[in-house]
């Protein structure tokens, strides 16, 4: 079991991208998720959960939009969506937590 906690949409030069962006920090928190399964010998495919927090449940389907489309269809995990009043740093929209299991 592989648990990643507490990615933000952080780009590689180390600074927050996607400002502003639901969408685009869904979709960099899930891209360094990958990145980091795949350090450990796994990849999205293994993942079975997922917790998002967000600071703007208004903006909801922006969020599953860029989640949906990391998943296949046919391998979609269990997830759970929370609005928070804020996150570590005032810029950060989104943050995800993924639970992975590798066969």
């Amino acid at each position: 079991m592989i648990f990643v906690s507490g990615t933000a949409a952080w780009g590689p030069e180390g600074r927050l991208a996607g400002e502003g962006d639901f969408f685009k920090q869904t979709e960099l928190c899930l891209r360094n998720i990958a990145a980091i399964l795949e350090k450990a010998g796994a990849s999205l495919g293994d993942v079975v959960r997922t917790r998002i927090y967000t600071t703007d449940m208004s903006r909801w389907e922006d969020v599953a939009r860029a989640h949906s489309a990391a998943f296949a269809a046919d391998n979609r995990p269990a997830s759970t969506l929370v609005e928070v009043s804020r996150l570590a740093d005032p810029q950060m929209l989104v943050e995800i937590e993924a639970d992975a299991v590798v066969r």
